[in-house]
């Protein structure tokens, strides 16, 4: 039987051991002792022990896991080594296949100066910006002087919105430069940056895409994450309530066009703003991996996303049956974090109560259960409530009433903020911006 090693753990593991299991696979995961007693270590045929947290991040630790275990294919997940090529590269030349795409387009769409570039020689829109990486505040100096104030600052090698700044006035320039390039440094290995025009009143719109072996790319139904903290996201939704119909098929024909490109395969997502008062989208990044907010995509399309990243390894072109690029119904998706809701600082604990909501269109992805412990070795993200409905309005009212139901206690929980925001009028209505955070408070 094919073994699956799963470089990863928490919601994500145990959600991709649940596809694996119903293809027929044997799953196999690397544990530390600090995750025992979780849903994906318990849930795993086979387990490998780690010496360290820290061994996620570990490319030869992660190859030697899989190795161990008699992996022939080894799916990343998301965060940690899912988009490093040096990781994808191991795995195959370790005689494993990887699940995702080949590490020459990882490292290509992983540097964002470059990202820009090639979107830009793809004909994909991009904001105006630096032309290429800016290493010091002089250049930085230069770029604002040419696209004005509010701008960002991101890291080249950033994501999972770590080592960025917005700088609203030439005053905090070099305050954010320094800040970013440092963090950039300390986090990715890399102080290069882009700078590029910061749009104030915006959505964050993403593509979700599937590369085929034999070339095709096909795109699916956008998603909506414009409700973040930190510039991470909290709540998604798709379709977009923002997108007219005209600005959906443009940025579904932008991002296999992208994908076309740089010749993509598997599971990836090609992240867009859209400029509220200039009605007009710009190319942000590419993810190059399955994204935490995938499930919203599978409800309103009927798939497993999972299932098809691993035919697709296996060198499978064929469209799951009954696929429709267009699709049905709307679905919402929040994240629960161990954290405080107000100040959203990660609050880790052992869980000593632990209540999901079931119902129609009502779906959890979860990491953890009562008795096991979230640690403060990893992201507090416990688990993912996925909430579908026939319309928006139906999907958020079963939204409110699985979120009314859940119940988390011992460590800290997100909950509280969650429900503020699925009551307040700008997300019932669907007219709300990327600051609806701080405007939910």
């Amino acid at each position: 039987m094919t073994v699956l090693f799963i470089a990863n753990r928490g919601e994500i593991a145990a959600r991709i051991e649940r596809t694996a299991r119903t293809l027929g696979l044997r799953c196999a995961v690397g544990s530390p002792e600090v995750d025992a007693g979780l849903p994906y270590v318990e849930e795993a045929d086979i387990v490998v022990p780690l010496d360290s947290p820290r061994a996620f991040g570990d490319v030869e630790a992660m190859v030697a896991a899989a190795v161990a275990a008699g992996a022939e294919l080894v799916h990343p997940g998301y965060g940690f080594l899912s988009e490093n090529p040096d990781f994808a590269r191991a795995v195959a030349q370790a005689g494993m296949t990887f699940v995702g795409p080949p590490a020459e387009v990882i490292a290509s769409m992983g540097d964002k100066a470059n990202a820009r570039r090639l979107a830009q020689a793809s004909g994909v829109p991009v904001t105006p910006g630096s032309p290429g990486p800016v290493e010091s505040l002089e250049e930085a100096h230069e770029v604002a002087r040419a696209i004005g104030f509010p701008l960002m600052v991101k890291a080249v090698a950033g994501g999972g919105g770590i080592a960025m700044a917005v700088v609203a006035e030439e005053a905090g320039l070099a305050a954010a430069v320094e800040q970013v390039a440092g963090r950039g440094r300390s986090v990715f290995g890399d102080g290069r940056m882009i700078v590029e025009r910061y749009v104030e009143r915006s959505r964050h719109i993403e593509a979700q895409i599937m590369g085929l072996p034999d070339g095709r790319v096909i795109a699916l139904g956008e998603r909506d994450c414009s409700v973040q903290r930190r510039h991470q996201k909290v709540i998604e939704e798709s379709p977009s309530p923002a997108l007219t119909p005209a600005v959906r098929e443009q940025v579904a024909r932008q991002a296999v066009a992208l994908g076309e490109a740089v010749g993509y395969r598997n599971a990836g997502t090609v992240e867009f703003i859209y400029d509220l008062d200039r009605e007009e989208f710009y190319f942000l990044e590419m993810n190059t991996r399955l994204q935490v907010e995938h499930p919203v995509t599978e409800a309103v399309h009927g798939l497993d996303l999972v299932a098809w990243q691993l035919a697709v390894a296996r060198g499978d072109s064929e469209i799951p049956e009954g696929f429709s690029a267009t699709p049905n119904g709307h679905a919402f998706e929040l994240r629960i974090y161990a954290e405080d809701p107000e100040r959203f600082l990660p609050r880790p604990g052992t869980v000593t109560r632990w209540q999901m909501p079931s119902g129609a269109g009502v779906r959890v992805d979860a990491g953890y259960r009562e008795g096991t412990a979230v640690t403060p070795f990893f992201d507090p993200l416990m688990a993912k409530m996925i909430v579908w409905g026939a319309t928006r309005e139906e999907a958020l009212e079963r939204t409110r009433k699985a979120a009314a139901e859940m119940a988390v206690e011992g460590p800290g929980v997100n909950l509280p903020y969650l429900l503020r925001v699925l009551d307040s009028e700008p997300f019932a209505t669907g007219d709300y911006i990327t600051g609806l955070v701080v405007d939910a408070q």
